[in-house]
C-alpha cells in the first residue's frame, strides 16, 4: 500500500449484515455451523483420498485439490464474517483487507480452472476410454494442476496489487461480507475505468473460458453416453458427471452474477446474498455432492473407518 493512500484512509470497516441487527445472532449460529460442517466435510475428503491408494487417480486427485480450495476459501471468509456478525461490524487494516482479497481471488480462480480440468478428465474417460491412460497421463495431470494454481496466483497478484494502488479518501465502509474486489473498488477516489475493463477481460478468461470448455466437454460426453448400448453404463456415466455438473452450476452461476455485472446491477444486499452462494454454499455442498453420489468414496470411507477407528476400539 502506497503512503499516499494511508494519508487518506488507514483502515476499512466491514459492515456485513449490520443493516439487519435483529437477525445477527441467528445468522452467527447458522454460519458457524455451516463453517464447521464445511471444514469437516472437505477434510474428510482430503483424508480419505490421501490414505486410500486406490483413489490416487486423476479424478480423485482433482477432487482433493478442489477440497483444499474449498477449505481455504471458507477459512479466508468465514472467521471474519463471524466477527462481523458478533460485533455488527468490524475494522480491518489495509493489509488484512487486501490479503483477504488476494486469497479470495486466488482460490476462486483456482476453482474455476480445476472445474475445467475435471471436465476434461471426464471427457477423456467417457469419450476415449481406451486411450484415457495416454490422454490423462501423469505428466498431463500434473501440468493441469500446476496450471490451475499458477494462473490463479498470477491473476490474484495483478488484480490485488492494482486495486491496492488506488487512493482511498473516504468513506471507508465496505458494504459487503468480505473484501472482494468489486466492493472495495467502490470506495476508490480515482478513475477506475481502465481497471474495470481489465477486470472484465480477466473474468472472461478465468471464469467464462473454462465454463465454455466445460460446456463443450459435456456436449461431447452427453453424445457419447447416449450412444452407449448398456443401460447400466449410461447410468454410471451420468452419475459420474452429475456431481461435477452440480458443482459447476452452483459456482459459475453465482460467480458470474458478481464479477460480470456492472456496479449498479444489484443492490448491496443482493450482492451479499449472491456472494454467500459461492463462498458459503458451494464449499458446504461439494463434499455432500461428491461423497453421497460416489460409491468409491463411500467404500473408501467405510474401509478407512473400519481400519483406523474400529480396530483401535476393539
Amino acid at each position: 500500500m502506497k503512503k499516499q493512500n494511508q494519508s487518506f484512509v488507514v483502515e476499512f470497516t466491514l459492515l456485513g449484515f449490520s443493516t439487519f441487527p435483529e437477525v445477527q445472532e441467528q445468522l452467527f449460529g447458522v454460519f458457524l455451523v455451516i463453517h464447521l460442517v464445511t471444514l469437516m466435510g472437505n477434510a474428510i475428503i482430503i483424508v480419505v483420498i490421501s490414505l486410500d491408494k486406490s483413489l490416487h487417480i486423476p479424478m480423485y486427485i482433482f477432487l482433493l485439490n478442489l477440497s483444499v480450495v474449498e477449505v481455504s476459501f471458507s477459512a479466508v471468509i468465514m472467521p471474519e464474517m463471524l466477527v462481523v456478525l458478533s460485533n455488527e461490524k468490524t475494522v480491518m487494516s489495509f493489509a488484512s483487507c487486501f490479503a483477504q482479497m488476494y486469497f479470495i481471488l486466488l482460490f476462486g480462480g483456482t476453482e474455476c480452472f480445476l472445474l475445467g480440468a475435471m471436465a476434461y478428465d471426464r471427457f477423456a474417460a467417457i469419450c476415449h476410454p481406451l486411450n484415457y491412460p495416454v490422454i490423462m497421463n501423469k505428466r498431463v495431470f500434473i501440468k493441469l494442476v500446476i496450471f490451475s494454481w499458477g494462473l490463479a496466483i498470477m491473476g490474484a497478484i495483478v488484480q490485488t496489487t492494482w486495486v491496492s494502488s488506488f487512493p482511498f479518501c473516504g468513506p471507508n465502509e465496505i458494504n459487503h461480507i468480505s473484501c472482494e474486489a468489486p466492493a472495495v473498488l467502490d470506495l476508490a477516489c480515482a478513475d477506475t475505468f481502465v481497471f474495470e475493463i481489465y477486470a472484465f477481460i480477466a473474468t472472461i478468461l478465468i471464469v467464462m473460458v473454462p465454463f465454455l470448455l466445460i460446456l463443450l466437454s459435456y456436449i461431447r460426453i452427453l453424445y457419447a453416453i447416449l450412444k452407449m448400448p448398456s443401460t447400466t453404463g449410461r447410468q454410471k456415466a451420468f452419475s459420474t458427471c452429475a456431481s461435477h455438473l452440480t458443482s459447476v452450476t452452483l459456482f459459475y452461476g453465482t460467480a458470474n452474477m458478481t464479477y460480470l455485472q456492472p456496479k449498479s446491477g444489484y443492490s448491496p444486499e443482493t450482492k451479499k446474498l449472491i456472494s454467500l452462494s459461492y463462498s458459503l454454499l458451494t464449499p458446504l455442498l461439494n463434499p455432500l455432492i461428491y461423497s453421497l453420489r460416489n460409491s468409491e468414496m463411500k467404500r473408501a470411507l467405510i474401509k478407512i473407518w473400519q481400519r483406523k477407528v474400529l480396530l483401535h476400539i476393539v
